[in-house]
């Protein structure tokens, strides 16, 4: 290794990815010791950092060419040392001068004043905070105005964030390419237009509220109930779109988004209520580039009686319109398995879509109109690689007999269907064609048969967690959405 030109052990540090391998590779010689320090870009680090300030000052010392570093105190109790506070983030600052990207997770020693100091990182490209309780509208100020190439920003958990003038900063400077906004409680979804023409540049976009977020609260001053406000906003760019939980309104609000982008390639809605079939037919038959979608759907009140929102003529619009689509996951939440005709889609809507399109990825949550006949015209579909089955109630074993026979079905996974059971399971090992099977909470089969049905098996007995919108009954929910869109 002594001998080795020093380009050449350069290129091997490089593929090594594992932080344990490197600190060990680092020990074997000197030469490799000063090789892999000027080598290494990133770090993650957290609760280990002991005393904090004086620990990153070490690392920046022995890293001098660090570029990404993720510093996270998930987990953190007062007994594992004091966190890292703003004096760290001054260390980055002046001892890291090739800082590209940065990650501040439940930092929450960290504020304003902290902040600030990155405004001297030039270099910062991307900017992540989850959970900096501490953080304001101020500080977020100071880095956009001093990081004028910051390109991706992520801003989760920030309950203190509440001006946009960073937002409007931003929109201005017209250089960021991604946008994260979720569970900000000082931001909603009419202040996100204060972005203005930076929403010209974005590719990828998610707003998330999540609690109480069927309350509106503020309202688009944009609004004129004479004369509906056309959102003159350009998003042609606009490749990755994730809308969760949010209530939209004709001309309010971030609906334009819908009407607006057509390039997308990934598109997911997460229950936002108040979405129009007519509006997502025309998205569709704008969007032929689309590759993935997902759809979360609960029953809202439809005349005398619930039902999803979307029906077959949405499928129908994405068969014929987006010939590039792969990736499919359809989530019904609330839908009774006694009245399957809550769901709008239909089975043989669904099967019209998956047979159509080449889709690659298919997961099915809730579809309690989905059986075995479905699983039979599922078998059929010549690009279905991976298929997620989660409390379909109605497939049982002859389902798996059935889709056993699609000819490119390498991963399977089963979530909570209870139907089917071991007998079921045999058929999977019988015809060991799956690299992957993952069961999950399924209370009718076994451990012990589905050792073997595939080369990778991931098996548990319990289910693993819930959607959070389960904590609420049915019909709490539907009578607080039959209030506000009776």
């Amino acid at each position: 290794m002594e001998d080795l030109p020093e380009p050449l052990l350069a290129e091997i540090i490089k593929r090594i990815n594992r932080t344990s391998d490197l600190n060990s590779l680092s020990l074997v010689s000197k030469r490799l010791y000063t090789v892999e320090a000027e080598e290494r870009g990133t770090v993650h680090v957290g609760c280990g950092l002991h005393p904090a300030t004086e620990a990153l000052s070490t690392l920046c010392s022995r890293f001098p060419n660090l570029w990404k570093i993720e510093i996270n105190y998930s987990g953190w109790t007062s007994d594992r040392g004091k966190q890292l506070d703003n004096q760290g983030l001054r260390v980055l600052s002046s001892h890291c001068p090739s800082l590209v990207d940065l990650t501040l997770s439940f930092c929450s020693y960290i504020n304003d004043s902290g902040l600030s100091y990155l405004a001297y990182s030039k270099k910062l490209m991307a900017l992540r905070l989850n959970f900096t309780p501490a953080i304001s509208s101020s500080g977020l100020l100071s880095v956009v105005v001093g990081c004028k190439s910051l390109s991706t920003f992520h801003l989760i958990d920030c309950m203190k964030v509440g001006s946009m003038e960073w937002l409007e900063y931003l929109g201005r400077v017209g250089s960021l390419e991604e946008l994260v906004v979720k569970d900000c409680k000082g931001i909603s979804q009419y202040d996100l237009l204060k972005f203005g023409p930076g929403w010209m540049k974005l590719q990828k976009f998610e707003f998330e509220i999540n609690g109480n977020y069927w309350v509106t609260g503020a309202s688009d001053p944009s609004y004129d109930a004479h004369y509906p406000y056309k959102y003159d906003i350009c998003c042609d760019y606009l490749k990755d779109l994730r809308l969760a939980h949010i209530i939209t309104e004709p001309e309010i609000g971030l609906r334009f988004l819908l009407g607006k982008c057509k390039a997308l390639e990934k598109l997911c809605l997460d229950y936002v209520i108040g979405l129009n079939e007519s509006e997502m037919i025309s998205l569709f038959q704008s969007c032929s580039n689309l590759r993935s979608i997902s759809l979360r759907l609960m029953p809202l009140r439809c005349g005398f009686s619930f039902r999803t929102p979307l029906t077959d003529d949405s499928l129908k619009a994405l068969s014929l319109s987006c010939p590039m689509l792969q990736v499919v996951e359809l989530t019904f939440t609330f839908c009774d398995a006694a009245y399957p005709s809550e769901i709008g889609f239909t089975q043989k809507g669904i099967v019209m879509l998956v047979q159509s399109c080449p889709i690659r990825v298919l997961m099915l949550n809730g579809a309690n109109n989905f059986n075995d006949e479905g699983m039979k015209n599922l078998s059929s579909a010549q690009f279905l690689e991976t298929l997620e089955l989660v409390d379909c109630k109605r497939i049982t074993d002859a389902g798996m007999s059935f889709i056993m026979c699609a000819p490119c079905l390498s991963r399977l996974t089963l979530r909570k269907c209870n139907k089917v059971t071991d007998d079921g399971m045999a058929e999977l090992v019988r015809s060991q064609k799956l690299e992957s099977l993952t069961v999950i909470g399924c209370r009718r089969i076994s451990l012990k048969v589905v050792q073997g049905a595939a080369r990778s098996v991931h098996y548990s007995a319990e289910p693993e967690g819930f959607d959070r919108l389960k904590g609420m009954k049915k019909m709490e929910v539907s009578t607080l959405f039959s209030q506000i869109f009776p």
